[in-house]
């Protein structure tokens, strides 16, 4: 038997850095109604040639900045017009009045951190170079996370060469009218134990409704409900109340977005949509799943957080343009670091989790939304993992097991990648594991937001080389990259 060497690690020159002269357009009000009624008054006191000075000198302050910055004034124009009261406005008074509600927010200001990578949707065939796109996490303002991508190409050399970031940033549309299935709502009812209260709403709908459908089942049943209510009731809050408030909530968090096919994919932004991400989507980890026909999707699982509380939810896009952002339900859909495995294992879809906050799960469902009976995969075994083990993104397939990036939290909270390998035809068997750490930060790499960390949410193998992209301390990101078979070579057997 040869004897294994040491494992190489190469650490690209390429450095992703936060830049905060990557901007988005949000709406902007002070909340109050009086205020925005006083805004208004003001604006409107302006003669209407004064009211155009003022517009052209601000369309030319930002215009380079954002390719319809007319559109984006009109829209919040309407957003403050919800009464209709300024519909006889001239069009230069509804942009200014729109503009005065519209505020620049830089998106990576802060940090750009916690990468995956996949392969592109297109490939130079024959090239001998894979082209890639590659996430990140970014936080700006106020620790508002959202999803950035990159695109680049590996050469044979496992060498990563990345495209120019693109000068305009936009934030995803929201497609209106979004459609649901009953199935799932009911299922996530069923596990609240809250169905009963409301069933009477899925008896209105059809198996596919859209929200406009919802909404108009909700409102007939409450009126319902109210011509049977008694003068007595003994509940505060009625029950059907916080159950249909749970139903709207998980309306809101399933939606569509699109992008412009015209924007380049470092311009696109999937930014904070709906209630239950307004502070931030995290840790996306992206995966190219092949399904039993041959068919390819490309579906990431990330964390919702408003504040508060964290919702595991899933994105599903085959082409980086439309997205789909859908809420993952069951027992199993339990706090951070969901990652889907490429393709299914004995006709099901297989998931790596942590559910406890401490150790690695696996877990199995025919419902790629819904996930029940976690099973332990991985307890923390290594100094260098005491205190807590996660998953550094979705396994990958070799001809030995499915390799698996893992992240360990070891003395003074260091971050540390490490590795494992699960049985191609049984994942839930661990048959081998890295001894020591696969990354450490590096000196010039442990100071950051978060101090002592390396972190990844996906790597990828290409020409016999596994490559790693990952953050250093929660600030920026980095490109690692290192010969599979030293690696596996080196993991112990269990």
């Amino acid at each position: 038997m040869n004897e294994c060497i040491d494992i190489n690690i190469r650490k690209e020159l390429i450095n992703f850095r936060p830049d905060d002269s990557r901007v988005i357009t949000k709406f902007f009000t002070p909340g109050n109604n009086n205020r925005e009624y006083n805004i208004i008054s003001r604006i409107l006191t302006l003669s209407e040639k004064e009211s155009e000075k003022i517009l052209v000198q601000t369309i030319a302050r930002f215009e380079h900045r954002h390719r319809n910055i007319k559109r984006i004034f009109k829209d919040n124009f309407e957003r403050i017009n919800t009464e209709g009261d300024l519909s006889m406005l001239s069009l230069n008074q509804k942009l200014l009045i729109g503009a005065y509600f519209t505020m620049e927010y830089s998106i990576e200001s802060a940090a750009l951190f916690n990468p995956s990578i996949v392969p592109a949707p297109s490939q130079d065939t024959g090239s001998g170079l894979l082209n890639v796109i590659i996430s990140f996490r970014a936080v700006g303002e106020g620790h508002i996370s959202s999803i950035v991508f990159r695109k680049g190409k590996i050469n044979e050399k496992g060498i990563l060469d990345v495209e120019t970031k693109s000068a305009t940033v936009e934030k995803a549309k929201i497609i209106p009218n979004h459609t649901y299935q009953k199935e799932s709502f009911i299922s996530k009812l069923k596990e609240l134990k809250s169905y009963d209260l409301v069933k009477d709403i899925f008896d209105n709908l059809l198996d596919e409704f859209t929200y406009k459908e919802l909404l108009e089942s909700i409102a007939r049943f409450k009126k319902k409900k109210e011509k049977k209510k008694k003068k007595v009731v003994s509940e505060k809050v009625p029950r059907y109340i916080q159950t249909i408030e749970v139903l709207e909530w998980l309306a809101e968090s399933t939606y569509s977005v699109q992008f412009d096919k015209g924007l380049d994919i470092s311009g696109r932004v999937l930014f904070p949509m709906s209630k239950n991400d307004s502070k931030g989507l995290e840790d996306a980890r992206f995966v190219l799943f092949t399904d039993t026909n041959g068919s390819k999707r490309y579906y990431a699982t990330y964390t919702a957080y408003n504040g508060r509380t964290i919702l595991p939810q899933l994105i599903e896009t085959e082409d980086f343009v439309n997205f789909k952002i859908t809420t993952l339900n069951g027992k199993g859909s339990q706090n951070k670091g969901m990652a889907l495995f490429p393709e299914k294992i004995k006709g099901k879809y297989a998931m790596i989790s942590r559910n406890d906050n401490e150790n690695l799960f696996i877990m199995f469902s025919d419902d790629i939304y819904y996930w029940e009976n976690p099973q332990l995969l991985k307890e923390p075994e290594l100094y260098w993992e005491f205190f807590q083990i996660g998953n550094s993104g979705s396994p990958l397939k070799t001809e030995k097991g499915w390799l698996l990036i893992t992240h360990g939290v070891g003395p003074v909270r260091s971050y540390y990648l490490g590795a494992v390998l699960l049985d191609l035809k049984n994942p839930q068997k661990v048959i081998a594991r890295l001894e020591e750490p696969l990354l450490m930060a590096d000196e010039n790499e442990r100071d950051g937001y978060v101090p002592n960390v390396v972190y990844s949410c996906g790597a990828i193998i290409h020409n016999k080389r596994l490559i790693i992209p990952y953050a250093m301390s929660d600030t920026r990101s980095g490109i690692a990259s290192l010969l599979l078979n030293d690696l596996l070579c080196k993991m112990k057997t269990v």
